[in-house]
């Protein structure tokens, strides 16, 4: 009875983080409560009290891990925005062929999510789209392609996307071996859409007239500012998979150190300003504008999951996917990566990592060691399924709040390409395998 209470907390709560819009509660909130719910449910279930503190115990270190890298990346990120560090590539973008236009920006957006991340990469590209295009069907359109390329190029680095994040900090797949194995078909799933776009789309995009931010006038940063902390902050988070390579620490470790150099560096270069100057460029006054809701909304439905996982549902789960689908491995996992376009890649990720964990094979669930071809299947499907609909993604949901971009329009004009995008670049990699 608890159990399937339990199963009942969870699908409520997803519907109402996949309901965010209409009944205008934030999702974070939603995650959080069925993550606290889930896991006093489980406290009934007849568990002894030393159990309880030990499963709770177990999962909260690797949810830390996960979150603390979050923080660190987003802070880092936000750190160089502040520093108007981005406008190094802005500034560069000069056509206004809609096909040269495109191509410029996906490119960008497809290895700036892979170095940075899908959801950063989304939330600065949406920034700069309305400085780039006036007319609203063409800002859409472009946000859109925006969208698929982030979560493709997110996809195969292991820093790129949450999905693949908890994949590496998890032991699943290693750095190196992710960026090799999935970078062709991640590549085919950007590629897809932008070669059947590029006949299709005609003419120019209307510049919008130009506009100096206020901010610039009140907070100007030098040249050498810019580049600095642009520079510094690329190579910071490009160090963190070096840095887990050479020491063999959990990845958070080395995005705390990158940050704090890089908090050492503005303090010093600042040092001399007034307050005023100072208190908009520090790593202080930039970890109010972090997205915070993001943080807590990944720790509730992480809560969440490892409360069905402890309760034995994700095992469920697993042998019912086995005995429907014989194991294979690439239907499961294609499955999963659309699913991920209806509710979150990240609690999916989370049950497979649950359901198929890395050892020998037991209780007639698939165990899979470091680096199998599940794991890195998985993290193409999961990372790019999300895309056919804008709400199955971080990087879409950030671009469709900056932008306003109508569900039923992007279902309508982009979820074609996305699902096209998704199966080339997943026949791309069964092909190659």
């Amino acid at each position: 009875m608890i159990i399937t209470l339990m199963i009942v907390v969870f699908v409520l709560g997803y519907m109402a983080i996949a309901l965010e819009h209409s009944i205008k509660v934030d999702k974070a909130a939603s995650a959080l409560i069925i993550g606290g719910l889930s896991w006093a449910l489980f406290a009934f279930t007849g568990i002894n009290h030393h159990e309880l503190t030990h499963e709770i115990q177990h999962h909260i270190v690797d949810i830390a891990e996960i979150l603390f890298f979050l923080l660190g990346a987003m802070t880092i990120v936000e750190l160089i925005d502040a520093h108007e560090g981005f406008s190094i590539i802005t500034d560069k973008i000069t056509t206004k062929k809609k096909v040269f236009l495109m191509w410029i920006l996906c490119t960008i957006t497809f290895f700036f999510s892979a170095a940075l991340d899908n959801l950063t990469t989304a939330i600065v590209m949406a920034a700069l789209l309305p400085k780039l295009i006036k007319d609203k069907e063409d800002l859409w359109m472009f946000a859109g392609i925006v969208i698929l390329s982030a979560n493709a190029g997110g996809a195969w680095s292991p820093i790129g996307d949450v999905t693949t994040i908890m994949l590496w900090i998890g032991g699943q797949v290693t750095a190196s071996n992710i960026i090799t194995s999935v970078f062709i078909p991640s590549l085919v799933c950007a590629l897809v859409p932008l070669i059947y776009l590029s006949f299709r789309l005609k003419g120019s995009v209307t510049r919008p007239e130009e506009t100096e931010l206020k901010e610039h006038h009140i907070d100007p940063t030098t040249p050498f500012e810019r580049n600095l902390i642009f520079y510094l902050g690329v190579a910071g988070l490009l160090f963190v998979p070096i840095f887990k390579t050479i020491t063999h620490l959990p990845p958070y470790v080395g995005m705390l150190l990158s940050l704090g150099i890089l908090w050492l560096v503005t303090e010093i270069i600042h040092r001399s300003k007034n307050h005023e100057q100072k208190s908009q460029l520090s790593v202080i006054a930039v970890l109010k504008k972090i997205d915070t809701p993001t943080i807590f909304f990944f720790l509730g439905i992480l809560l969440a999951v490892a409360a069905l996982q402890s309760a034995g549902q994700l095992d469920i789960v697993a042998k019912y996917l086995q005995r429907t689908f014989n194991g294979d491995i690439y239907i499961i996992n294609i499955i999963i990566g659309l699913l991920s376009s209806i509710v979150d890649n990240v609690p999916l990720v989370a049950g497979a990592m649950g359901m198929y964990d890395i050892g020998p094979v037991a209780d007639g669930v698939l165990a899979f060691p470091q680096d199998h071809t599940f794991w890195e299947f998985l993290a193409y499907c999961a990372g790019t399924g999300g895309s056919v609909l804008i709400i199955g993604s971080a990087a879409g949901v950030a671009v469709m709040g900056i932008l306003k971009i109508d569900f039923i329009w992007y279902l309508k004009n982009i979820s074609l390409l996305a699902l096209m995008g998704y199966i080339a670049g997943a026949a791309t990699y069964i092909l190659m395998q």
